[in-house]
């Protein structure tokens, strides 16, 4: 893959966003050129795939072990019943290299451990968080914030989502926020919890704009605050936090105190 310069056909392809002042061709070479890592390929890695890939992010690697069953077609559009029984990674590569042939995808058929994601986010010039589970969050926010690497937290429950970024700057990571893993007992884990499946459409896509926003150099993050989404009433609030979290375990290493 060319890397320096876009196609006749990427051009024609992307022309829709190469159109736009805070894209162009410069932009579109950025994306060409950038590696999205996707922890999770379900009802939020499903969307935040689609629209990377339509976008043109050069290299998209996905990690997710589990097998897609007849209850996640509800809201996991990457996956169809055609696939239940294979591995949601290598059903996700088939899906988004089958919408555009021009990228790279990376399949991790595998959970992320605390082992190997230092190795494979280090790879990747932002990370998407996907997942629906307490402790992969707090480990890619641990990794990601020790590895430097910007990266998107997402969460979904019902009629309602949240959408965060980090980028390594001022602004509190993950673990400022929330603190520790919370007890088994006393927090429902995310994937014991129903979802609608267009709030995961919702969430997912806010996920690939910020991924896009920050390859691009355009617009205004999600850093330092959170954006909410009630579906119910169609109303999203954003609420700002002020700075990191002097007790943060991991920022308090990475900054040697704040």
């Amino acid at each position: 893959m060319d890397t320096e310069k876009l196609s006749d056909k990427e051009l024609e392809r992307y022309s829709r966003q190469i159109m736009l002042d805070e894209v162009g061709q410069d932009g579109q070479l950025r994306l060409k050129n950038a590696k999205v890592l996707i922890v999770g390929a379900g009802g939020l890695g499903s969307p935040a795939a689609m629209y990377l890939a339509g976008a043109g992010v050069g290299t998209i690697g996905i990690i997710d072990a589990d097998e897609v069953s007849l209850s996640n077609l509800q809201r996991q559009i990457l996956h169809n019943y055609e696939r239940e029984g294979i591995n949601k990674a290598v059903s996700a590569k088939r899906t988004i290299e089958a919408l555009n042939e021009n990228i790279r995808v990376h399949v991790y058929p595998c959970e992320l451990t605390i082992d190997n994601a230092p190795d494979i986010i280090e790879g990747y010039d932002f990370i998407l968080d996907c997942t629906d589970n307490f402790r992969s969050k707090f480990m890619i926010n641990d990794v990601c914030v020790l590895l430097g690497k910007p990266f998107c937290h997402a969460g979904i429950q019902g009629f309602s989502g949240q959408v965060m970024t980090y980028t390594g700057g001022d602004e509190p990571c993950y673990r400022c926020i929330f603190g520790d893993v919370p007890d088994e007992d006393s927090v429902p884990a995310p994937s014991s919890n129903g979802v609608i499946g267009a709030v995961a459409g919702v969430i997912g896509s806010i996920q690939a704009l910020e991924a896009i926003k920050f390859i691009v150099g355009t617009g205004e993050l999600l850093t330092g605050k959170m954006l909410t989404f009630d579906a119910l009433t169609m109303k999203a609030r954003i609420a700002a936090f002020h700075g990191r979290n002097s007790e943060c375990k991991v920022c308090s290493t990475v900054h040697g105190g704040i």
